[in-house]
This record gives structure tokens, C-alpha cells and sequence, in this order.
């Protein structure tokens, strides 16, 4: 059962990810994207968190 819900948090997180990137214009693929520039990797993780916190102050 803990391996079913590893699982279900990883795809939930891909999904958060792919849709962060399109927010800020960056075009992800699936699986490898080690060709991405840091400020692109960074504007998705900046993205990212910036959504959790506005998720969390929505609390």
C-alpha cells in the first residue's frame, strides 16, 4: 500500500510541475530535461512555490 500512494504523490508532483512550466512559458518533456538553462529550471521551481504558498494562505 505505501508503494500505491509513493506513486500517486509522484504523479501528482509531474502534473504540478508540467503545469507550473507552461505557466511560466518553459516547455517541459517527459523524463529527461537536463538541457533546460538554471534561470528556465528556476522560474518553474519559483512557480512551484510560489502556488503552495498562495495555497497555503487560502487555508
Amino acid at each position: 500500500m505505501k508503494g500505491e500512494f509513493t506513486q500517486k504523490g509522484k504523479e501528482a508532483l509531474e502534473r504540478f510541475k508540467m503545469e507550473s512550466a507552461n505557466e511560466v512559458g518553459v516547455t517541459l518533456n517527459k523524463g529527461y530535461n537536463g538541457d533546460l538553462t538554471s534561470r528556465q529550471a528556476g522560474s518553474i521551481g519559483g512557480q512551484m512555490v510560489k502556488k503552495m504558498i498562495d495555497a497555503y494562505k487560502m487555508q
